[in-house]
């Protein structure tokens, strides 16, 4: 690969957070993380919004070069017609930096406008490093900046026929927060240089201060292999705490002491974690087994959610259900009932998806979730969408149990959980299984993404083939599936136990 020698607005961004990426990007990109699907779809979603916002000025003005010194040359000519600029990319005068502008929209006397487009749904702080950046190499050549603006989408926009991109979109001036930024430009950038400068990549390294590893650069240090024993991280909700005992030194729960001001579920890690055995609260796991009443339903969905809606009713980022899996013991003892449903075609999939779960749901008995205010969530987002529907399913919401319950509280804790409760972390530490790992589809992120291309594509334009979509689709009854087919397995563990 290619040195890179320009500083752009994505590489600053990212070297303010990491100094390790930003040493990699210029000196050795082949060892960069490969970018994975979650990832890629997050680019591809931003594209489509950033596509979608250059529909708020119909007179504006591509600029498609997208080598920087073709770019800037063409921007500097397009500036003289004084219209909006979509992509527009100047050179600082060191030639060492350079911004391209989403947007830059001409205001006032011979002055210009920022309009960064995020499709997130708010301002964030590093937004606003990213267009003090830009401002920084504008100005350099040349430009007069007015107001600086981050506009992002609106979630509370609900789509109703073709999409309004005045309303879907929100423009929030944040020139202000701008100028407080503004002055640190240049000093951070010679920082960053000096780090790109350095001959040995700077790993993290004992007693310096913590920083999340957004990018995964920091997963092959010495440190973390000199340390494999750190847990600290996992300290139920330990956030800011778990970063402070790090930062002193403490990097085993088993190490904590009582001066260390433990929560009742830390103090459960403490002590699994010196013990090696499992801790489980029995009265608490006898109370929730007998609350369950038969015909069980062993419920769980699956869903994809896109930036800009694909139809009506949707708001942006809304999760669609596509598909379920429901599992159904009548009474104590007898093998279980299997029912899915996978929506096919690019309709809208929840009329159907609605239809199909009222005719396996029963009117009586509990329907467990696991960690059921995701399902929840999603049947009253369904109540709302299909009114006809709101009666049953809010019968249905009122005889739901979540599984998830007796972890989050901890009745039931091993110290092979890491501090997690999810499913995937339960179900091979309680019961011994660990089949997801056999999957081809083995998560909810890649359940959605897989199903989003079989029926919409990729964002390339390329469609699937019969052979993929029939291959998806068998890989998501197996995920799905598995999901309530292990929830049996967790309760049926629990009784034991008890």
């Amino acid at each position: 690969m290619k040195k890179q020698t320009l500083l752009t607005k994505s590489r600053y961004v990212a070297g303010l957070s990491c100094s390790k990426a930003i040493w990699l990007m210029f000196n050795k990109p082949e060892l960069l993380p490969e970018i994975d699907n979650q990832t890629q779809h997050r680019f591809d979603e931003g594209h489509k919004v950033g596509e979608l916002a250059k529909g708020l000025f119909p007179d504006g003005i591509d600029i498609e070069e997208v080598i920087p010194v073709e770019n800037d040359k063409k921007s500097r000519e397009l500036l003289k017609k004084r219209k909006p600029l979509f992509e527009a990319g100047f050179m600082h005068k060191d030639g060492k930096c350079y911004a391209r502008a989403d947007i830059l929209l001409p205001s006032g006397k011979n002055e210009w406008d920022i309009l960064e487009v995020k499709s997130s749904t708010s301002v964030k702080e590093e937004h606003t490093w990213d267009v003090a950046f830009q401002r920084y190499c504008y100005e350099s050549a040349g430009l007069k900046i007015g107001r600086c603006f981050l506009v992002h989408v609106n979630n509370q926009y609900v789509r109703q026929g073709k999409i309004d991109t005045k309303e879907f979109f929100v423009r929030a001036d944040i020139t202000d927060e701008v100028n407080e930024l503004s002055p640190l430009i240049p000093k951070t950038i010679s920082e960053l240089f000096k780090i790109i400068a350095l001959k040995e990549c700077p790993e993290f390294k004992n007693g310096e201060e913590y920083h999340e590893d957004e990018l995964g650069v920091h997963d092959n240090d010495q440190f973390w292999k000199d340390h494999p024993e750190c847990d600290i991280f996992d300290l139920h909700r330990g956030g800011k705490q778990a970063i402070e005992l790090f930062n002193a030194g403490v990097l085993e729960i088993k190490n904590l002491t009582e001066e260390h001001k433990l929560n009742d579920k830390q103090k459960i890690q403490h002590k699994v974690a010196n013990s090696g055995q499992h801790h489980y609260d029995k009265d608490k796991l006898e109370k929730f087994i007998k609350g369950l009443k038969y015909p069980l339903y062993f419920m769980d969905f699956e869903t994809y959610a896109t930036a800009i809606p694909l139809y009506d009713g949707l708001k942006p980022y809304q999760a669609i259900p596509f598909q379920f899996s429901v599992h159904v013991i009548d009474k104590k003892g007898q093998k279980a009932k299997h029912h899915s449903f996978i929506a096919s075609g690019s309709d809208d999939p929840r009329p159907e998806f609605a239809k199909k779960l009222k005719s396996v749901i029963g009117e009586k008995g509990t329907v467990l979730a696991y960690y059921q205010s995701f399902e929840k969530s999603r049947l009253k987002e369904l109540a709302e969408f299909l009114p006809k529907n709101a009666k049953w399913i809010d019968e249905l919401i009122e005889r739901m149990v979540d599984l998830y319950d007796p972890f989050k509280d901890f009745a039931y804790y091993h110290p092979a959980q890491k501090g997690s409760a999810s499913l995937k972390s339960v179900l091979p530490v309680l019961t011994g299984k660990n089949h997801y790992d056999l999957l081809e589809i083995g998560n909810g992120t890649d359940a959605s993404l897989a199903y989003l291309h079989i029926t919409h594509g990729s964002h390339d334009g390329k469609k699937p083939t019969s052979a993929e979509i029939k291959t998806v689709r068998e890989g998501l009854e197996k995920y799905c599936g598995l999901d309530t087919e292990g929830m049996i397995w967790i309760l049926e563990k629990l009784r034991r136990l008890v």
